[in-house]
């Protein structure tokens, strides 16, 4: 199972950039996807997660109606669309798969900053 994060880069505060997460190796519409992030010097953090079908989706409270997941079961494809960014939004954003196993992609880096 492979899973490719890509999309971030350096934003300024308020802006917005769109993750992706190409999975490869598996089913994804067998499985609940999800993003997760890890700033420098604090532990690994949940950001959202989708269900199988696109139909339920969950995130922290920290980016809930900024951050919206999505994804193209078709395309083997996870989004994030991240909007509103601050500064505290900058971290290593990791896409991953969480059930029925637990796979975790390499991460892309986004940095919020004027």
């Amino acid at each position: 199972v492979q899973l490719q994060a890509s999309g971030g880069g350096l934003v300024q505060p308020g802006g917005s950039l769109r993750l992706s997460c190409a999975a490869s190796g598996l089913a994804l519409s067998n499985n609940i996807m999800g993003w997760f992030r890890q700033a420098p010097g604090k532990e690994r953090e949940f950001v959202a997660t989708i269900d199988r079908s696109g139909a339920t989706t969950v995130y922290a409270d920290s980016v809930k109606d900024r951050f919206t997941i999505s994804r193209d079961n078709a395309r083997t494809t996870v989004f994030l669309q991240m909007g509103s960014l601050t500064p505290d939004d900058t971290a290593v954003y990791y896409c991953a798969v969480t059930s029925p196993r637990n796979y975790w992609g390499q991460g892309t880096q986004v940095t919020v900053s004027s």
